[in-house]
């Protein structure tokens, strides 16, 4: 059985991984052409671009404006 210490010494390892080595990051979700949803696939960091191409954290907010742009996307080339 795996305890809650033996966890997060695991999380800690794959973070100082990608503190050393850099994170190697694969796109999840294209929300549109210009933005899209990106995770690391050793510390499962979630990042998105903003309007300027820039990756940013993926807080909540961001999340729900992605979702925001996915359904008027849908909407404006009529994909229900």
């Amino acid at each position: 059985m795996i305890t809650t210490i033996e966890i997060k010494e695991k999380i800690l390892h794959r973070k100082i991984l990608c503190s050393l080595l850099g994170h190697k990051f694969i796109v999840t979700r294209n929300i549109t052409n210009h933005f899209k949803e990106f995770e690391c696939t050793v510390c499962h960091l979630e990042l998105t671009n903003d309007d300027k191409g820039r990756k940013m954290f993926l807080t909540p907010e961001l999340k729900e404006i992605n979702e925001t742009l996915i359904r008027f996307n849908k909407k404006k080339f009529h994909i229900v």
